[in-house]
Parts: C-alpha cells; sequence; structure tokens
C-alpha cells in the first residue's frame, strides 16, 4: 500500500475557556492507503498541528510533514518506523512535527490493523490485551466541598481510582492544599486510590512542592504528578529523595528521550505517555519497554476522546502488571460526538485495550458537524489547506 492521502478536521466547542481541559477541542487524522482508512488524533493546538503538515519547507531539516508521509509505503509496522524517521530527520527544525505526527501515526497503525483484521496491540508483540483499572480524571473543584463531591461522584461511577488535577492546588498555600487532599481522600473513601496532577504548579521550586508532601502521604495519594516542568530533572531528582509518595510525570515528553531522562535522572516512580504527543504509539511502546526494564510503572496519559483513549491503551496493552490507566470522565461533548462506539467498562469497572482490528473505534464525523470549524490556510494567494468534505 502507499498513503495517498491525509485529511485533518478541526473540531471544538462553540466557546473555548481557560479551564485545563483538553476535551474542549480536537484534531482528528484521517489516512486512506490501498482501498483502506484510518484514523488518529494530535493532543495539541490544532491550526499549528495543520500547518506543520502543510507549510512551505524553510530548508532540507524544515520541510512539512506531509512530505515524509504521503506516497510512503505502508505495508507493516517497519514502515511506520521509517517513516517516523524520515520525519524526525527531515523535519527537525519543524517543532511542532512531533505533535503533528503522532496523529498521523496513530491512523497509520489503524490503517494497518484494519487491513490485517488485527488490533494495534498485537502489532507491537503482545499476546494479549490486559485489565486495566481506569481512573477518573477530574479537575479539583474550586472548594474542597466540590472536589468532595467529584470524588464521590466517580466512586458512584464505578471508579475505584480518581485523579485530582490542577484548579487551585499550588495556587495559595499548603493548608488549603491539604483541605483539598483531604476532601479527595473522605470522597473516595479508605481504599480508594487516590491520585494527584499539580499541571507543572511549583515549576523548579523544590521547596514549595515539598510543602505539601506531609499532606499527601497523611492522604495516601499513589503519586504526586508533574510537580515541575517538564524538563526539570534535577527538581524531579531532589523532590524524589524526600519524598514517601512517588512521583509522576512525562506527558510533556514530545520524544522517547525526554522520557527516559524522567525516570534516569528525574527519579520518577510512574512515566506516563501520551501518544497523541511524544509521536504516536511506535515512540510510547519504547518507552513502555524501557519503564519495564527499569522497574517504573508506565500509565498512559490521554484527556479527550476515546479515539485517543484506545491508542493511548495499546503500547502497554499486554503488560499485566502496569494497570492503572487515565480515563477521560467527564469530557466535553465535542469529544464525545464523533464516536460512535465508546470503550466499554466491564461490570467491575476495568478497562482493555479493545480487541478489535486497528484501534476498534470507529469515527462519525456527521454526528460532530456541528463542531467542525472552517479553516483555510493561503500562502501567497494560494490555498494550502482547506477543511475537506465530511
Amino acid at each position: 500500500m502507499h498513503i495517498e492521502a491525509v485529511d485533518f478536521f478541526y473540531l471544538a466547542m462553540p466557546e473555548v475557556t481557560l479551564e485545563a481541559d483538553g476535551s474542549q477541542d480536537a484534531l482528528l487524522v484521517r489516512v486512506a492507503a490501498g482501498g483502506h482508512v484510518g484514523w488518529g488524533e494530535c493532543e495539541a493546538a490544532p491550526l499549528p498541528s495543520i500547518a506543520a503538515f502543510v507549510c512551505p519547507r524553510s530548508h532540507g531539516v524544515c520541510r512539512p510533514v506531509a512530505d515524509s508521509v504521503l506516497g510512503a509505503t505502508l505495508d507493516g509496522p517497519d514502515d511506520i518506523e521509517a517513516i517516523a524517521a524520515r520525519v524526525r530527520y527531515d523535519s527537525m527544525d519543524l517543532l511542532q512535527a512531533a505533535h503533528t505526527f503522532s496523529g498521523v501515526e496513530m491512523a497509520l497503525w489503524d490503517l494497518l490493523g484494519r487491513a490485517r483484521g488485527e488490533p494495534v496491540w498485537r502489532l507491537l508483540g503482545y499476546r494479549e490485551s490486559t485489565a486495566k483499572t481506569p481512573y477518573a480524571s477530574v479537575l479539583f473543584g474550586d472548594t474542597p466541598a466540590e472536589t468532595l463531591e467529584r470524588a464521590r461522584r466517580a466512586r458512584a461511577n464505578n471508579f475505584r481510582a480518581a485523579k485530582f488535577g490542577w484548579g487551585p492546588f499550588g495556587r495559595t498555600d499548603a493548608a488549603a492544599d491539604r483541605d483539598q487532599l483531604e476532601a479527595a481522600r473522605e470522597g473516595l473513601g479508605p481504599d480508594g486510590v487516590l491520585l494527584v496532577d499539580v499541571g507543572q504548579i511549583f515549576v523548579e521550586d523544590v521547596a514549595r512542592a515539598a510543602e505539601r508532601l506531609p499532606a499527601l502521604e497523611a492522604a495516601g495519594a499513589t503519586w504526586l504528578e508533574e510537580p515541575f516542568a517538564g524538563s526539570a530533572f534535577e527538581a524531579y531528582a531532589e523532590l524524589a529523595a524526600q519524598s514517601k509518595t512517588p512521583l509522576a510525570g512525562g506527558e510533556a515528553a514530545h520524544n522517547v528521550a525526554m522520557a527516559r531522562h524522567l525516570m534516569d535522572f528525574g527519579k520518577i516512580g510512574f512515566v506516563q505517555i501520551d501518544t497523541g504527543r511524544i509521536g504516536g504509539i511506535g515512540p510510547a511502546k519504547e518507552v513502555a519497554d524501557l519503564a519495564v526494564a527499569r522497574g517504573v510503572t508506565f500509565v498512559n496519559h490521554t484527556f479527550t476522546s476515546h479515539l485517543a483513549l484506545s491508542a493511548s491503551l495499546q503500547p502497554f496493552a499486554g503488560l499485566a502488571e502496569h494497570e492503572i490507566c487515565e480515563y477521560p470522565a467527564e469530557p466535553k461533548p465535542v469529544a464525545t460526538a464523533f464516536v460512535a462506539n465508546p470503550l466499554a467498562r466491564a461490570a467491575d469497572g476495568t478497562l482493555k485495550a479493545p480487541d478489535a482490528p486497528g484501534l476498534g473505534v470507529d469515527i462519525d464525523l456527521g454526528a460532530a458537524r456541528d463542531y467542525l470549524l472552517d479553516i483555510d490556510i493561503r500562502v501567497g494567494g494560494r490555498s494550502i489547506y482547506s477543511t475537506p468534505a465530511i
């Protein structure tokens, strides 16, 4: 097969707010080859991601992603890696390239799996898709009372685990954050798995982050996620040496090296990889293999649609001991509109990567028509991209 077409669909809520909720818009990618179609999703600002695919070249290693993808051979997993290698080299100075290609790469795996009648996880070498414990991924409430209610709602919706993130945490003092943690623990109950994501709020300030450690330990948090900027490896290592609560991070990794450095130098206990950012499913699987070798737990990162959720599960689908997985529990309507068959949790609340060809998620763009943005990118009076017709 040869890649014949790559189309992008920019979907967004009528109003996108400052809320730290990545499900407010979506960039879907459709790839066609050999009579088959595959779908992926970029986890980045949609318009720059589209531009990175179609922009005029600046020089030999600042080429549009399209140059490495269109017309390329797609007959097996090795072809996907060959395309990825070309993108990494020929677009090395196009800094949005990794984000753009992440969605394209997902779609390549989806297409290949559908063409072969195999789930992606099997193409990656796994024999089975093991059950994961999904955690409801929600934001801290503006008040502890709101956080308490969200925790109770998560348990009522059959989630044994929940992650609370962002919101007011870290923006005032340690006492206020302690109140938030106590509310989350009360709402989840003593047997609930409590995960905490502070959204890089402390940047590189280890002392401020360390002030929260006693409350995290008292609340029985399983991890403290992203206390610092994604590349602040020294700060991660310094806090890890003080903390009884393991650190987690990795969603900011745009390549395998960044994730490896967080494990080796940052001393994190959980590495969280977003297939929509790191370059796709292949690099995420590489990080999963590195994590296993280092005794670090691999966790998916996703906060958007079930298409992205399925893609994020594939790299560690067969790792039975790596069982925690993120699950977008309260996505915006745009993130649910285009998915025809959301991933269903089992009666016990667990989740598996689908045992179906490709990513096992069907797309219905017609159902998302009201969210589709009409985009036209013009250079020198010529249109180089326009929104495809549904």
